[in-house]
């Protein structure tokens, strides 16, 4: 009878009912007997944490286990748990000691299965997969899930056999039309490419073209293909049949330039000018590698077609040819040209065959002049050609984001703010123009404006921060944070950070679901994408960002601490007693508000009780509250900071930043190997940086004046210091390196910095290098704020970076 309410209890679970489980779990421990029965003390656990009440669910979940620890039941639960409070580590431990007691079990093998995958323990996912294989040899998901571990653990050439097994299985009629197969047969061509098998995979796409659903992939694939196995005529040949298809596509012209010789590419492009007259691609593709004079034919025609059409994204289609001077002087004398001749007679040019543009062409013209004199550095000229635009069309809401941006460039970023307002005012019911306000409100300081400019599109009844931390939205947050840092608010900056860390987490976890979908779906190609993608997740600008400016703030809390009475501690008697009476009122206010927004939360409040018992679904644990007061005094700042640091180490070593905030972190911690790792990296991205150099006088510095490092310590550091600065000592290095940078602003600064640093009675020299702004000098442009270092290693001995 015990079982057969087991069984009961546990279909309850899978299917939610909860609390008919807890009734069949009060119905055998209500029985002396069985009153300490461990399977039903652990699923009624399981059964309560779905109801959200952990701490009793833990406590009933333990008491059964001890009661039986044989039983995998018992393990099972509690791994399952543990599972729901993200400790996979230990619910992996949880369900091999389950195994122990029950090895064939299929659910614990499958429940395992997607633990180590979301871990990536490829071996130990390699092994269960093949358990489960051989337990359900019928079964698809058992031959895919265990392809899927030789693909990710790189052998390719046993995955596309055990591929080639399965397919063999599978009764698909030649001419009928099946999605999944369709995908199955996708996948295993990708795997054949990767194992390099390019002829094999080649001959499969082949054999296989009729079952395949994605026709567009084949041809891609196809020419592909082709290329790696030196065909090129025919690779030509399919990638002229995709031009056909869309001839906007960039890839497929690089494809037919791969394909053809060098020589031939302008004739690639010449062709299609005659085949596709209105396309833009094939003329703006050639502005790559032509020069000169045939550089200056193909950007007229370019230019005229998008100026009469009226393009907006011109100049953004433009910017990657900036690199080059003689290009940007060509396009500078072209645009200056048309504007002066569109003036005179409405023609781009007085050779031109009296054919007239409308007045809307020498406004793009102007509109395009603006952006490119704002990108070469003259502000000046681009608000003179932006001004004039405005004037003769005052309702293009595009003029004023390009002023606004023209100001933010020019460093007046209140001002960019005012008029990127204008812009907004134009059209509230345009999302994009409101997001771009709120985040030139945000770099203004404006935090208050920028949420209410928000408010306008997020959801009713909610704040909008609230809301839009829902919506993961990390744009404002990245703003918000570093408008926070910029004020000193760093508790409220700290929070923002940590929001963001937590999206980041939340997006590992969401794949969890997608290791059984993709399976049954047969998606494999993009699970595939998806698992190599969340490998890599916080590479991303927006976690790096987050955790930069986490660490730069740790950092400034570990070297100067917040106190509660910081504030107050240099106030006179009359100042202090306008400060408190400011603070009563503003407490007044803050109560009245809150007081408001607690009626709103009970309102709120009672609508999800009442949803929660209509149907009681699985909820997690809830989340630690972010308070910023506690975030702005933690115990050990260096240790957080660490934390965020991890995985840029990790990911984003291809920056000299993150080898530079490593090293700040280490010097305060004092671990010199790690800070010798660290500038060690940073020399080899750019070896006179100027936050570097203040990082290698504050290492130097360090390891002569250490007294208590060890001795092989010692050695391999004084040998790497003498192969790093083939120097004697830190002040002369600091020398040679002001004389090598002596035109640079940013290299004088740190060096003068630096000089202090070392002889604190060389300020006055120091100074004079510093504030040195003679014309000859490079490297005066205005920094954005949040790309400039707010701490180094120096600091704690008085000498800030900015």
């Amino acid at each position: 009878t015990i079982n057969v309410l087991l069984l009961v209890i546990s279909r309850c679970y899978e299917h939610k009912q909860y609390r008919n489980g807890l009734k069949f779990c009060k119905q055998i421990l209500s029985n002396p007997k069985f009153a300490e029965h461990g399977e039903t003390l652990a699923m009624k656990g399981l059964t309560l944490n779905c109801l959200g009440k952990k701490e009793e669910a833990y406590e009933l979940v333990r008491r059964g286990l001890r009661n039986d620890l044989k039983s995998h039941v018992c393990w099972h639960v509690y791994g399952l748990l543990q599972r729901s409070d993200k400790k996979y580590d230990e619910a992996i431990k949880c369900y091999r000691n389950a195994l122990k007691w029950d090895k064939d079990n299929l659910q614990i093998l499958r429940d395992l299965s997607l633990l180590q995958i979301q871990m990536r323990d490829l071996e130990g996912y390699r092994e269960t997969r093949y358990q489960l294989l051989q337990l359900r040899p019928a079964q698809r998901a058992s031959w895919i899930g265990y392809a899927v571990a030789y693909h990710l653990l790189e052998d390719f050439e046993m995955a596309a056999k055990i591929v080639e097994e399965f397919r063999k299985t599978q009764q698909v009629g030649q001419n009928k039309v099946d999605y999944e197969y369709s995908e199955l047969l996708l996948y295993q061509n990708q795997v054949l490419r990767e194992a390099s098998l390019h002829k094999e995979a080649l001959d499969h796409l082949n054999n296989y073209e009729k079952q395949i659903c994605d026709k567009l992939a084949v041809e891609e694939t196809r020419g592909e293909l082709l290329l790696r196995l030196e065909r090129p005529e025919e690779a030509s040949e399919v990638y002229r049949r995709l031009q056909e298809r869309n001839p906007e596509n960039w890839a497929y012209y690089q494809g037919l330039e791969n394909a053809l010789n060098i020589e031939e590419r302008q004739k690639i492009y010449e062709e299609s000018w005659v085949k596709f007259p209105k396309g833009l691609v094939p003329r703006r593709l050639p502005l790559n590698f032509l020069t000169g004079e045939k550089f200056r034919e193909c950007l007229d025609s370019y230019l005229r077609m998008n100026f009469s059409k009226g393009c907006p994204p011109v100049f953004t289609t433009l910017k990657s040819l900036y690199t080059d001077k003689e290009k940007v002087t060509i396009i500078e004398e072209l645009v200056v040209g048309y504007e002066t001749c569109l003036k005179s007679c409405r023609m781009f040019s007085k050779n031109d065959n009296g054919k007239e543009e409308p007045p809307t062409t020498l406004l793009w013209v102007q509109y395009f002049l603006a952006q490119h004199f704002d990108f070469i550095g003259q502000p000046t000229l681009a608000l003179e050609y932006i001004n004039t635009a405005i004037d003769s069309t005052p309702t293009l809401i595009e003029l004023f984001l390009i002023k606004a941006k023209i100001y933010k460039h020019a460093g007046n970023i209140k001002e960019a703010a005012r008029w990127m307002d204008e812009a907004q005012a134009l059209d509230t019911a345009d999302r994009f123009i409101n997001s771009k306000c709120a985040k030139y409100m945000l770099k203004a300081g404006l935090i208050k404006e920028a949420e209410e400019m928000c408010s306008k599109f997020t959801r009713e009844g909610t704040s909008a921060v609230e809301n839009l931390n829902e919506m993961q939205c990390m744009w404002f947050q990245t703003e918000c944070a570093l408008a926070y840092k910029s004020m000193n608010k760093f508790g409220e900056a700290l929070k923002k950070c940590h929001e963001i860390e937590r999206h980041f987490v939340e997006i590992t976890d969401d794949q969890f679901d997608f290791h059984t979908y993709c399976m049954r779906k047969m998606t494999l190609r993009s699970y595939v994408d998806l698992l190599k993608l969340e490998d890599v997740l916080r590479q991303h600008p927006f976690y790096y960002k987050a955790a930069r400016t986490a660490i730069q703030i740790y950092l400034a809390l570990h070297d100067k601490p917040l106190t509660d009475d910081s504030k107050e501690k240099n106030l006179t008697d009359k100042e202090l007693k306008k400060l408190r009476n400011k603070q009563r009122r503003a407490q007044k206010k803050a109560q009245l508000e809150e007081e408001k927004k607690n009626a709103e939360k009970e309102k709120q409040l009672k609508n999800q009780k009442k949803k929660k018992e209509d149907d009681d679904e699985e909820i997690g644990g809830p989340k630690e509250e972010l308070i910023p007061d506690k975030l702005a005094k933690p115990e050990n700042p260096l240790e957080e900071a660490v934390k965020f640091l991890i995985p840029l180490k990790n990911l984003v070593r291809n920056k000299i930043e993150t080898h530079l905030l490593a090293f700040e972190i280490y010097f305060r911690k004092e671990k010199y190997l790690l800070m010798l790792q660290s500038i060690k990296r940073a020399v080899t991205i750019e070896p006179s940086n100027p936050w570097l150099h203040q990082c290698l006088v504050c290492f130097f510095k360090g390891v002569n004046e250490s007294a208590d490092l060890p001795e092989a310590v010692r050695t391999v550091l004084k040998q790497e210091i003498s192969r790093l600065f083939g120097e004697s000592n830190p002040q002369s290095f600091n020398k040679n390196y002001l004389s090598q940078h002596s035109n640079s602003i940013p290299h004088r600064l740190a060096a003068a910095k630096m000089m202090v640093y070392l002889e604190p009675s060389s300020d006055k020299m120091a100074c004079e290098i510093a504030t040195a702004l003679d014309e000859s000098l490079s490297g005066g442009s205005i920094q954005v704020r949040d790309h400039l270092p707010t701490t180094t290693a120096a600091s704690q001995h008085h000498t800030p970076v900015s």
